[in-house]
Parts: structure tokens; C-alpha cells; sequence
């Protein structure tokens, strides 16, 4: 028996705001005509490798001391505040070209909720970027953990409850296997991978790294596949 989804999870930075063009532009912007030595892709590997320390700080603000790890390895200029800069410039990173217009789609068929790991103020600016699709938003800020803690997806789920809805209405999209698919997968949602890096040669980029991949009940490269996906009436879950 199958049944159609009610719900659209999403997580946000990755999947809907692309964070990586995001912070090129703002490491651009800081740097002016020194950018142009910059080797972006193996920044992003070097910021990667430091995005899941134990000790850090909320996203994005734990783009700070990243930076200033990172700035002698990368030549980047420090002493005037550019940390807070980068961290600033997360209100205002790009969304997917694809993003509002497949949103605006999905939302004819679906109640669509964000689930993000970023803090509260952050999340304002994605918001308004995506011309503020959400029928509800939660952030680190509400959940008090990040995913891949499964207590985050208990918290959106006892949001949801009062509003009639239960797991099995629920189709989780995202890009990160990490943060994301794995866990949601092993905890018995129904799963839609967007794997976003697949259009510039694949990899994990920004993105924290998995030994191994999560097979998804869905797996498109785009947002505007998923809501042709959905247009079609081909998304369904197993009662």
C-alpha cells in the first residue's frame, strides 16, 4: 500500500541556499584582486575537514575561527574584522538557481517545513531569499542540537503533531548524506537526495564527508527534478 506525502522537510544550507558559491563570494569580496589565486575547491576541502569539530561553534558563526584557521594556509587577510564578515555574508548567499521557482511548485502539492542547522538570524535571510516558501521553520536555535542528532527530527515531529501530521506524512529532502539522509533514512522516513555537487564533477565539496552513501528512495540532481517528480505524481511512500 502506498501513500502520498503531506510534508516536505528540507534542510536548507546545501540543498536550497548554495553555500558554496556563497562563501567564494564573500572570500572574493575580502580578498578583491588576490582572489583570483584563490583554489577555491581545495579550501572548501581544508573547511570540510573542520566543519564537525567537537568543540565548534553554532553554524554559521563557526565560520569564524575557520577562517582564521584557514587564513595563512590561504592568504587571507586578517586583523580588520573579515572573519566576521564571512560570517556575516551567510544572510545573503545565493539560492540554487532552480530553488524559489521549484519551491513555489512544491508548495501547490505539499506543506513544505525547513530543518536547518543554521542559527536563527541566519535562517531569516535564507528565508527571504526563497521568497519564504516554508509552512514552518525550525533552527538550531529551537531544536538545541544539529542533525544528524536524532533529536532534532523528534523536535520537528512533535511541532508537527499538533497540526495532524505523523512521520510516514513525511518526505525528507536534502543534499548532505551526513547531516541528513543517513540519519533520516536509518531513523524510517522516506528520503529524496538532491545531490547538488553532481554538476560540478560530484564530491562533497563543503559538505561533511561519509564512508559510505545512503541509497535514497529518491535521487535527483536538481530541485526542479524533484518537482517535476511531483507534477508527475511520482512521489509516493510505503504506508
Amino acid at each position: 500500500m502506498t501513500r502520498k506525502p503531506k510534508v516536505l522537510t528540507f534542510d536548507v544550507v546545501g540543498t536550497l541556499i548554495d553555500f558554496e558559491n556563497g562563501m567564494k563570494n564573500a572570500l572574493l569580496k575580502i580578498l578583491g584582486k588576490e582572489g583570483a589565486t584563490l583554489d577555491f575547491e581545495a579550501f572548501l576541502t581544508e573547511y570540510r575537514a573542520l566543519r564537525n569539530r567537537p568543540d565548534k561553534l553554532l553554524f554559521p558563526e563557526d565560520l569564524a575561527p575557520i577562517y582564521l584557521i584557514l587564513a595563512e594556509k590561504f592568504s587571507l587577510p586578517t586583523g580588520r574584522g573579515e572573519e566576521k564578515a564571512f560570517v556575516q555574508s551567510a544572510t545573503s548567499w545565493p539560492a540554487f538557481n532552480d530553488s524559489v521557482e521549484a519551491l513555489k511548485r512544491l508548495q501547490k502539492h505539499f506543506h513544505l517545513v525547513a530543518m536547518t542547522n543554521a542559527r536563527r538570524w541566519a535562517f531569516d535571510g535564507m528565508d527571504k531569499t526563497l521568497e519564504y516558501p516554508f509552512f514552518k521553520g525550525f533552527t538550531v536555535d529551537e531544536s538545541g542540537c544539529e542533525k544528524p542528532d536524532p533529536h532534532y527530527f523528534s523536535y520537528v515531529l512533535e511541532q508537527l503533531a499538533p497540526d495532524g501530521y505523523i512521520k510516514e506524512d513525511v518526505l525528507h529532502v536534502a543534499q548532505s548524506q551526513f547531516h541528513d539522509i543517513g540519519i533520516a533514512r536509518e531513523l524510517g522516513y522516506t528520503v529524496c537526495w538532491i545531490e547538488r555537487r553532481k554538476a560540478v564533477g560530484g564530491g562533497f565539496g563543503g559538505t561533511v564527508a561519509v564512508q559510505e552513501l545512503t541509497t535514497p528512495d529518491y535521487h535527483y540532481h536538481t530541485l526542479a527534478e524533484l518537482a517535476d517528480a511531483a507534477d508527475r505524481g511520482e512521489l509516493v511512500m510505503v504506508a
